[in-house]
């Protein structure tokens, strides 16, 4: 169960359009608005992506944790949104964000950049 059992703000014309998994969840990807940098990957309910657009903050559901979390709020290392986008099939959010630190819990400044797979083999 996540927030989503609960209403939430968020504009019911775009609520209406969010393609959810099971568990009511729509990833979202961070990536750095200036240098395009994919930074890692989250995931919202109508209420996570509703407080992200409405304070400029991101804001996930914690899968692990069961609860909201503001990225930054116990790091320090916060992402500043930009913008916020939807694919052409409304099942994934683009959050373009000026991150402040390291994007990674791990201490990385992305997700992506500490286990780069060989190619070709």
């Amino acid at each position: 169960m996540t927030g989503s059992d609960r209403p939430s703000a968020l504009d019911p014309a775009v609520a209406a359009r969010l393609k959810r998994g099971a568990d009511g969840l729509v990833p979202a990807i961070a990536q750095q608005y200036d240098t395009g940098e994919v930074l890692m990957l989250g995931w919202m309910d109508d209420e996570a992506l509703h407080r992200t657009l409405t304070t400029g903050r991101c804001t996930y559901w914690s899968r692990s944790r069961r609860e909201y979390w503001v990225k930054g709020d116990t790091s320090g290392h916060v992402q500043l949104v930009k913008s916020v986008a939807l694919d052409c099939d409304a099942d994934t959010i683009l959050v373009k964000v000026d991150q402040v630190g390291a994007a990674c819990h791990t201490g990385d400044r992305t997700c992506f950049d500490a286990d780069v797979l060989p190619l070709g083999q």
